[in-house]
């Protein structure tokens, strides 16, 4: 298990990925680099070590490409390109590939990458939206009429995947999708083992009931453990920090008012009205605001 939480000026993140309840190896992985403003899950697949390595070497080369200056579609296509020759090169490599999903911060304004079934979902207070689509299977059946959401959450092809990082030597079409957070939503990247124990409504009532991103991706990830486990189940939560409280100014005005008429008063009638208006501690705050004779 890994945890790791941080705030940068305007946007914060935590991070937790853990085996499950089943499986003894985790095969997934987690980016996190607030200084490129990048985040991504990766889900390996292909068991005996294989996805393990899938998932890490594809973050390790999309953060390297990244860092290089390279586009979002262009770093996913490279760390595509990477497991693929990662495979080629490994005795017993056939079958290693990873569902990937990325985001890339300019501010509030995010760029979304992903191939294969790992999500990203936009929530509120009292919304949830998915930001992705699912390269697999059962949802190119639902897209087509011949399953509903329903059906395709029980069917036993579910797991099948259509496109993913080392699938094949085509040119992998990653999709791509743009927004703004807005204050007080959160933005969550998780792999198929959150979403598989987790509704979407599940999902979005334990976001709009946990205060801060650690606890939520906390509760997250024992939630899907509570439903079963079945598989490695990760997630990043990110949002922007609150903006600075709003300094009050009628004490201020106040104080303006009563020095504007402190040069027609002695200090002893200037003493009283203050005791007058119950002005706790005013006497002390008015030594910042003295006028200079």
């Amino acid at each position: 298990m890994s945890i790791s939480t941080s705030f940068d000026s305007a946007l914060g993140y935590a991070a937790l990925t853990v085996a499950g309840q089943v499986r003894k190896c985790n095969e997934d992985a987690l980016l996190c680099c607030p200084q490129l403003c990048l985040w991504a899950v990766a889900d390996g697949m292909g068991g005996h070590g294989r996805g393990e390595l899938a998932s890490a070497l594809a973050l390790e080369t999309l953060h390297r490409l990244v860092a290089c200056g390279q586009d979002l579609r262009s770093a996913v296509q490279g760390a595509d390109a990477a497991v693929l020759a990662a495979a080629e090169t490994r005795v017993g490599g056939y079958g290693m590939g990873a569902s990937l999903v990325a985001v890339r911060f300019a501010g509030a304004d995010f760029q979304l990458a992903w191939a294969g079934d790992s999500r990203a979902y936009r929530i509120g207070g009292d919304s949830i939206r998915q930001l992705t689509r699912d390269h697999t299977w059962v949802q190119t059946m639902v897209d087509a009429g011949r399953l509903t959401q329903e059906e395709a959450s029980r069917h036993p092809l579910r797991n099948l995947v259509t496109r993913c990082l080392g699938l094949n030597h085509d040119m992998l079409a990653v999709e791509l999708v743009q927004g703004r957070l807005d204050q007080g939503e959160r933005l969550l990247l998780c792999s198929d083992g959150l979403t598989r124990e987790l509704s979407d409504a599940r999902i979005q009532h334990l976001c709009a009931h946990t205060l801060s991103l650690d606890t939520l991706v906390g509760a997250l990830v024992g939630a899907a453990e509570r439903m079963g486990g079945s598989d490695n189940i990760s997630c990043i939560a990110l949002g922007l920090a609150a903006p600075p409280a709003r300094t009050e100014e009628r004490p201020r005005g106040f104080l303006r008012r009563l020095l504007k008429s402190a040069g027609k008063m002695s200090g002893a009638r200037l003493r009283r009205k203050i005791d007058a208006r119950s002005a706790p501690g005013a006497l002390a705050r008015m030594a910042a605001y003295r006028p200079v004779a």
